[in-house]
């Protein structure tokens, strides 16, 4: 056993954890050996033989040689871009990106970065759920383009919303965003076709179908166009395989664990022979991709011709469906038998289990972290501010294994952070937003800072004490942060002062929720204290007024909504994802409480340049 636990400790699985309550929670024999085994090892595997066979990262500054003495040292770098060099010299200056060299025996991963990314301008920014944007049907591309052009001419500088990762369209019930098929692809469902039906809620049951068919009508139509050929072209194996998979989720089914053995990879024979029989639904789900890249690189157009500074603010989930489309094109790059989750707290007393596959921390060093590059990537593309949810799983990830209690594996930080520094310059200085919210690992957020990586400040939860609530003034805001109300999983500035989600986990519950009440009449108080009143505009002129580079006006607040859009620990038992917003589009820019919200952001010196 002890030769067990040493492995799990050389791999990164924590010995234990000091819990919300304060209470430590030892890593059992029996959680290590399960979360060894979803790395790919074995219990008997020696550590020094497993390290002996990754790449040593070395962190280095872009623009500047990597500090490795190789006087008289035989090397060979190998570019990014597959350009090679020998020497046995010191070695050159790097450019940007991830780069290989190979001397003395060992591999190293050269991660070229900025030390920082810079600051951005203090600016203001609207988040919308995507799919709530119209008034019938599921919200479209095309409706957030709408969005963003008004928006800009209020002088936000970005536009929020939901990830827009591929979801699973032949699983109308299985559309949460942040349950994902694949993150590098995009959700064809916010594709604009046919009717979809009204009403306060969105029905996917019946407007993904409909959707779908009314996509497969156009595509009937459609016949050749030089620019999907170049762009499917230019795509390459990888939308081949992602089409694949999709052609062959229509099918058997959404997951690829439920299909016949033979098809359970894209290597197989099986999968192989399949590409010749599917080629034409292939195509299909490829033109769907363009269709939908085509549609927000548009929207994003639309942001940045209206004035927007930064454009669309696109949201990275923190895993993805273990047996979707990502997994199965990309097996070795996560772990299998355990989930991404989290430790026992108020809404989990006994921990959660998202059932999302993690990276592997030992694959994403044996190749460089190009999945993770390749992911970050996949999004600057379209946005100019990418937020990574729970960006605590970038120093340690809660695995849950099937069967025995979780426990914490720690993950390469200081390279992942290298690597978002580098997409996030390749892409133009993108702003990156890190969801730091929750029981947050020492020292995790000064990392953070130091890469020029924002974290979230929500009113809600800023206070200098919690018994007695008193919460902080403005100027006590942190300034690398983006500042809001709160976040889709909390409640609106509306439902908080009513107690809304109160009532909606006693409605689940059955208990009274009296204790939660009364604390909740505290903490309204305390935040009256220090606003001259409880309209919405004194809300807003107060996050105007913090150090915080960025914040975020939510919709749901500007709407005066009290449900807000997702309840935590639920499913079925609550609208999750499904709120419909009550005015469409095009209309909210030009509503009251947007044009107010605009002028107090004017006068607090967020109006960006020639708005």
């Amino acid at each position: 056993m002890a030769d067990l636990l040493a492995l799990a400790t050389r791999m990164g699985v924590l010995p234990g954890f000091h819990d919300l309550t304060g209470q430590w929670r030892e890593t059992s024999a029996e959680t290590a050996a399960a979360l060894l085994a979803a790395m790919g090892l074995a219990p008997d595997d020696r550590p020094e033989t497993v390290e002996a066979t990754l790449p040593i990262d070395v962190i280095c500054e872009a623009g500047r040689p990597p500090a490795l003495d190789m006087r008289d040292t035989p090397w060979q770098l190998t570019h990014e871009d597959g350009g090679t060099f020998e020497g046995q010299e010191a070695l050159p200056e790097l450019p940007l990106g991830i780069h290989r060299l190979h001397a003395r025996g060992i591999d190293y991963t050269l991660l070229a970065a900025p030390p920082r990314l810079p600051e951005p301008a203090r600016c203001w920014g609207l988040v919308a759920p995507l799919y709530g944007l119209s008034a019938q049907g599921i919200g479209s591309y095309d409706d957030l383009a709408r969005l963003a052009a008004g928006m800009g001419g209020q002088g936000a500088a970005f536009l929020g919303l939901n990830p827009v990762h591929a979801g699973f369209p032949t699983r109308p019930d299985l559309f949460s965003p942040y349950t994902p098929s694949h993150r590098r692809r995009l959700n064809v469902i916010h594709l604009a076709a046919g009717a979809g039906s009204p009403g306060p809620l969105v029905d996917y049951a019946r407007d993904i179908p409909a959707r779908m068919a009314a996509l497969r009508d156009e595509y009937g139509a459609f016949a050749a166009d030089p620019a999907f050929d170049a762009w499917q072209a230019g795509q390459g194996e990888s939308l081949q395989c992602f089409a694949l998979h999709q052609a062959l989720a229509d099918r058997h089914g959404a997951f690829w664990s439920d299909w016949p053995s033979g098809l359970s990879a894209p290597d197989l024979p099986g999968a192989r022979s399949a590409r010749r029989e599917l080629a034409g639904e292939m195509r299909f789900h490829a033109w769907l991709q363009w269709r939908a890249e085509t549609a927000l690189a548009r929207a994003g157009r639309a942001a940045r011709d209206a004035g927007m500074r930064h454009g669309l603010y696109l949201d990275l989930a923190v895993g993805t469906h273990p047996h979707g489309a990502e997994t199965w094109e990309d097996r070795e790059s996560f772990a299998f038998g355990a989930s991404l989750g989290a430790p026992p707290d108020a809404f989990g007393p006994e921990g959660q289990n998202w059932n999302l596959a993690p990276f592997n921390p030992l694959r994403l060093r044996a190749s460089a972290y190009a999945p993770l590059a390749e992911t970050l990537r996949r999004q600057l593309q379209f946005a100019g501010v990418l937020r990574i949810d729970h960006i605590l799983g970038f120093e340690r990830a809660y695995w849950v294994p099937g069967g025995a209690p979780g426990a914490y594996v720690k993950m390469p930080t200081e390279a992942m952070l290298a690597v978002t520094r580098i997409e996030a310059a390749r892409a133009g200085n993108a702003v990156i937003v890190g969801e730091d919210l929750g029981n947050i690992p020492g020292g995790l957020q000064a990392m953070l800072s130091d890469s020029g990586i924002l974290g979230c400040r929500l009113a809600m939860f800023e206070r200098s004490s919690w018994q007695p609530p008193v919460f902080r003034a403005a100027r006590d805001y942190d300034r690398a942060a983006i500042a809001s109300f709160s976040t889709h999983d909390l409640p609106t500035w509306r439902g908080w002062r009513q107690g809304a989600d109160i009532a909606a986990r006693a409605a689940i519950s059955g208990l009274d929720g009296l204790a939660a009440r009364a604390e909740r009449a505290a903490e309204i108080a305390a935040m009256d204290a220090i606003l001259p009143d409880d309209g919405i505009d004194a809300l807003h002129d107060h996050l105007a007024r913090t150090p915080s580079r960025l914040v975020a006006v939510q919709a749901e607040l500007l709407l005066d909504m009290a449900e807000q859009p997702n309840l935590p620990g639920t499913t079925t038992e609550y609208p999750n994802w499904r709120l419909r917003l009550p005015e469409a589009a095009g209309n909210i820019p030009a509503l009251p409480a947007t044009i107010r919200t605009a002028a107090i952001m004017r006068e607090n010196d967020r109006q960006q340049e020639g708005s």
